[in-house]
C-alpha cells in the first residue's frame, strides 16, 4: 500500500477513535453469539484459548486493529510471531453470522523500529483473489480484506513476512497460515 494510503488509514482510525470517545463509546457492541474480550472487542466463538489470552494481554492493540477492520468484524485469531519473542502480532478478523462473508488481517510491528513488512490475505479458491499490503512500516501492515461467499472465505490464507529491509535475505517472520477456521 502506498504511504499516502497507509497514512489515510491511520488518520481515519484516529478520527474514529476520537469521535467514539467524544460521544462516550469505547468499543463496538457485542452480539450474543460472540463474547467480549477484556478489550471490549467481540471475539469469535471459535477463537482459540491462545487468541483470548493475547487479546486480554494486548487490549489496546486489539482495539486499534479492530477499528482498522471495522465494527462488523470479530476477532478470530491473534498470534505472536515468530514465537514468544514477538517481533510482530498477526490479528485476523471475520465477518458473518451464518457463515463467513469476510476476513480482515492486520500485522502489528512490535519491534519499535521500521521494518519491511508484507501482509497478504487470499480467498480459498483454485485461483484466489488476494489483498496485499507491503512496504516499510513502523506500526503495522494492513488492513487487508477479502469478501465473498462462505466457501471462499472458509479456509482463507494469510501470509505475514517481516525483514529488516526489503532486500534482506533472512526473514524475521515468514508465516503462512489459515486466516479463518478450516475444518
Amino acid at each position: 500500500m502506498p504511504v499516502t494510503t497507509h497514512l489515510r488509514y491511520v488518520l481515519r482510525s484516529v478520527v474514529a477513535a476520537t469521535t467514539l470517545a467524544a460521544i462516550g463509546l469505547t468499543a463496538p457492541q457485542v452480539s450474543a453469539a460472540e463474547g467480549p474480550s477484556a478489550s471490549g472487542v467481540a471475539i469469535s466463538p471459535t477463537a482459540s484459548k491462545a487468541t483470548r489470552t493475547i487479546a486480554a494481554a494486548q487490549t489496546e492493540a486489539v482495539r486499534a486493529t479492530s477499528n482498522l477492520c471495522g465494527s462488523t468484524y470479530v476477532l478470530q485469531s491473534a498470534e505472536r510471531l515468530p514465537d514468544a519473542r514477538r517481533f510482530g502480532t498477526l490479528f485476523t478478523y471475520t465477518r458473518g453470522n451464518a457463515g463467513y462473508t469476510g476476513a480482515c488481517a492486520v500485522f502489528d510491528n512490535n519491534t519499535g523500529t521500521a521494518k519491511y513488512m508484507k501482509l497478504k490475505l487470499c480467498t480459498n479458491r483454485t485461483e484466489p483473489r488476494c489483498d496485499t499490503d507491503e512496504g516499510t512500516f513502523s506500526q503495522y501492515a494492513g488492513p487487508v480484506t477479502i469478501t465473498g461467499t462462505h466457501s471462499e472465505i472458509f479456509c482463507s490464507k494469510s501470509t505475514a513476512i517481516m525483514k529488516s529491509t526489503k532486500t534482506s535475505t533472512a526473514a524475521l517472520i515468514d508465516r503462512v497460515d489459515y486466516a479463518t477456521p478450516c475444518n
